[in-house]
């Protein structure tokens, strides 16, 4: 059957969208043609086996300088006419204003996907900056994305876009045949597994204390396993942190599976997050986690039952529930992760119920 319909898919990493986006995409490849707009940074060839045309771009993710946007916006513009889909997704917020200041102008239909609000929504000066461009940007979207109501409400009381224009998503989900539960591991040295961008936000300097003063006063052994790509200013902590033993650094790490098997527990305590699926791999995975009470995080934790809830910011809090969770018995802690993956299941079965 031929595929008259082309949807082309803006991001800014491609591993990301393999690693959370990819049944979409196979879904969607069943009556349209695919053509993926984004950083060639793993599973190109995965896309390509699939049938999908793949166009690389460069996106500097995390930076301001202007002419480096400039020159995005060309690239989009000059891509999308050449290329002229029937309609647009974008993920992100570089794609999600570009691609989408491109779409408006050429009157394609696109739809946004707001991850995040990120780093820029934490200045007054830059969220003011960025919610002009996105109001911009997202003047005639179809709809925009959100992964919980926090971050919709903040659109919306900026008048970036109107309520009507907003779709809240229970989360990117995860495939729970994809990531199955793991039995418990037996190895006597405790792993705490973190896995995303070393960056500020994540939380890991706060991490990196805890972690430090966890090996220094706790009598089991612990250690930390990273996995994801640091910012440059962590590059020299990573690397002494490591030689120390304090963690164990794996770079980016593509099938994630056999780590979330190995850990006894899962940390992320990020500044601000979405519905963050890292959570949700462990819970499936059936591992407890240790994560911020902010939203997007404390959704995916039943606190005390599934893992535990720490104030944001606050090194301290983390040490205690690190070294709490650390303190427990091989069966309690397996009991929790029992408890994640129950209520992974749980959810499955009624947002299935949901969409019938």
């Amino acid at each position: 059957m031929k595929k008259e319909t082309k949807i082309m898919i803006i991001t800014n990493h491609s591993g990301y969208l393999y690693q959370f986006r990819r049944e979409l995409l196979e879904k969607l490849s069943e009556k349209h043609q695919i053509l993926l707009v984004m950083p060639f940074q793993g599973h190109v060839d995965d896309f390509c086996e699939r049938g999908y045309h793949c166009i690389e771009t460069e996106v500097d993710r995390r930076g301001l300088n202007p002419l480096t946007d400039l020159k995005l916006l060309k690239v989009y513009n000059k891509i999308i006419s050449e290329q002229r889909p029937d309609k647009v997704i974008t993920y992100s917020i570089k794609p999600n204003i570009y691609g989408g200041i491109i779409c408006r102008q050429k009157k394609i239909p696109y739809y946004a996907n707001v991850q995040g609000l990120g780093t820029a929504f934490q200045k007054k000066w830059l969220a003011r900056f960025v919610s002009v461009l996105y109001r911009v940007a997202l003047k005639r979207v179809q709809k925009v994305f959100f992964e919980n109501e926090f971050n919709a409400k903040a659109f919306t009381d900026r008048k970036i876009i109107s309520q009507a224009k907003t779709s809240i998503l229970k989360g990117a989900g995860v495939n729970l045949d994809y990531y199955r539960y793991q039995p418990y591991p037996s190895e006597a040295t405790f792993h705490f597994l973190f896995l995303g961008r070393i960056m500020k936000e994540k939380g890991v300097d706060e991490l990196f204390a805890a972690m430090t003063r966890l090996q220094q006063e706790y009598e089991k052994k612990v250690i930390l396993d990273i996995g994801g790509f640091f910012e440059e200013e962590y590059k020299e902590k990573v690397r002494v942190l490591a030689e120390k033993g304090v963690i164990r650094y794996h770079g980016f790490i593509k099938d994630t599976r056999p780590y979330y098997a190995r850990a006894n527990c899962i940390v992320l305590p990020s500044y601000n997050e979405v519905k963050i699926n890292v959570l949700l791999e462990a819970a499936a995975t059936g591992r407890p986690v240790i994560t911020s009470d902010i939203p997007g995080c404390r959704e995916a934790v039943e606190d005390g039952k599934t893992g535990y809830l720490c104030e944001v910011k606050n090194a301290e809090i983390l040490f205690e529930k690190m070294k709490l969770m650390a303190d427990k018995s091989a069966e309690e802690i397996e009991e929790m992760g029992r408890c994640a993956r129950k209520r992974s299941w749980t959810r499955r079965i009624l947002l299935s119920r949901r969409w019938r």
